[in-house]
């Protein structure tokens, strides 16, 4: 029986798995920093001492950093299950199911610090729930993703899902983003005072939110119907070696990783940039957010025309060239000659296209080196490919909160926020590496 090509609604359903977790992954980069280490003008209070471990380390940063390393196990081990599963459901969407209640569970739990108050407590239960919630979401991302490379079929085809894909992760970033507007709302119209509570609610509400659109696919796809991969026959330790013999995956792998450290600082010292930097609302973090993924997706049309046209290489490489400069204004925030609005603004427009070529190219070039892999050694392992990739865009994301988290030391509240800045050197160098590290990829040109 003929494999059956995705219709458009469940396209759509699939896209909107990718914006259920990205809420959620989006409102622990966001919001951990600024929960916990809060700048003096936030109305929060510190949650976590600033001790510094080796003269350099806060506790926070080490405490993302370790949620990680129960990653490092599991991502390989929940690939090689998908992998091989032989479910007659299919290989990924029945594991996927699983991981939704505590994924929403542990990211609502991360807020819930044990003491109201400084305490090295809240640390050791961050780093509980943090694992639990990694650990739970990588459940879910490894075999959604692999079934990227299985649900289509040409390149065209990947492309088109990886664009609908980014769609669903950027309104994920919008709607998590957001957190501090809900926040408002929910102390205006239900008389809360306490401003963390606040939040707490809100990120209750964006969790089980986020739980309900991870199923969409699950219920919508009959992965039988529309894949024909078969379980692969490679045990995890050669399955992961496989794909570091492709010197292409690793070109890939080493900028990939070095953008989401860049992407993780961004993210995670927006809500500090808005209101140290530039002295706005808190709630205007989310706006500005959600003008440049607005704003990203006018790319789209074309990013897919010019992937077609020139190739995804030439676009990857100009996207990190724009957000290199972007790095280099943000260590001016706040004393260049426009307002402060006005140089928020410029620096979103300015960002929309390196988030749109970004967020959809980088998963179909993925998935077209899963794929030419898969008709080379005749093994069907495109979840390691995802795996491996994944697990370097989680620590590259947990590197970013670190490095953010540490540099805090150096300054983060208004009058003192030589930490802020220095984050803007730091993006801009880890955007140049990747720049040329990429320029080494080997991509078939299309043909016109």
């Amino acid at each position: 029986m003929p494999i059956k090509q995705l219709p458009l609604k469940k396209e759509i359903a699939y896209a909107a798995g990718m914006m259920g977790w990205s809420v959620m992954t989006n409102i622990i980069i966001v919001m951990l920093p600024y929960f916990y280490l809060p700048p003096n003008n936030s109305g929060l209070h510190p949650l976590v001492p600033q001790l510094l471990v080796f003269g350099a380390f806060n506790i926070l940063s080490l405490i993302a950093a370790s949620g990680r390393l129960f990653d490092a196990i599991y991502d390989p081990f929940i690939a090689s299950l998908s992998d091989g599963s032989q479910h007659p459901k299919g290989r990924r969407i029945p594991i996927m199911k699983y991981a939704i209640i505590p994924a929403v569970i542990f990211c609502s739990l991360v807020f819930y610090p044990l003491v109201k108050g400084e305490s090295v407590t809240n640390a050791w239960w961050l780093t509980f729930v943090l694992a639990g919630f990694f650990i739970s979401v990588t459940t879910y991302i490894i075999p959604y993703n692999a079934l990227l490379a299985e649900l289509t079929h040409s390149p065209d085809q990947k492309v088109r899902l990886s664009t609908y894909q980014q769609v669903g992760f950027v309104f994920g970033m919008i709607i998590g983003a957001l957190c501090n507007n809900y926040a408002d709302m929910i102390q205006h119209f239900f008389q809360v005072t306490d401003r963390a509570q606040a939040l707490q609610y809100t990120i209750w509400g964006l969790a089980i939110f986020s739980g309900l659109v991870m199923i969409l696919p699950i219920i919508s796809i009959d992965e039988k119907e529309f894949t024909e991969g078969k379980p692969t026959h490679i045990a995890l330790l050669p399955a992961i070696k496989n794909t570091f013999r492709n010197s292409n995956f690793k070109y890939y792998l080493i900028s990939d990783f070095t953008y989401y450290i860049a992407l993780s600082i961004i993210s995670s010292g927006l809500l500090f940039f808005v209101t140290v930097l530039l002295g706005l609302p808190d709630s205007d973090g989310g706006k500005f957010m959600g003008i440049m993924v607005i704003l990203s997706l006018v790319f789209y049309p074309f990013i897919n025309y010019g992937s077609k046209r020139f190739g995804k290489k030439p676009l990857v490489l100009v996207a990190f060239g724009v957000l290199s400069l972007i790095f280099v204004t943000i260590f001016f925030l706040g004393k260049l000659p426009f307002s402060s609005t006005m140089q928020m603004y410029i620096l979103v427009i300015c960002a929309s296209f390196p988030l749109a070529s970004l967020g959809i190219l980088p998963n179909a070039i993925l998935a077209d080196i899963a794929q030419q892999d898969t008709l080379e050694t005749g093994e069907n392992h495109e979840g390691m490919f995802f795996a491996v990739k994944y697990l370097f865009v989680k620590l590259g994301q947990t590197m970013g909160i670190a490095i953010f988290a540490m540099l805090t030391v150096y300054g983060k509240d208004p009058g003192h926020d030589y930490g802020l800045r220095l984050n803007g050197v730091v993006g801009f160098v880890l955007c140049v590496l990747a720049l040329l590290f990429f320029s080494r990829f080997k991509e078939n040109k299309p043909t016109n």
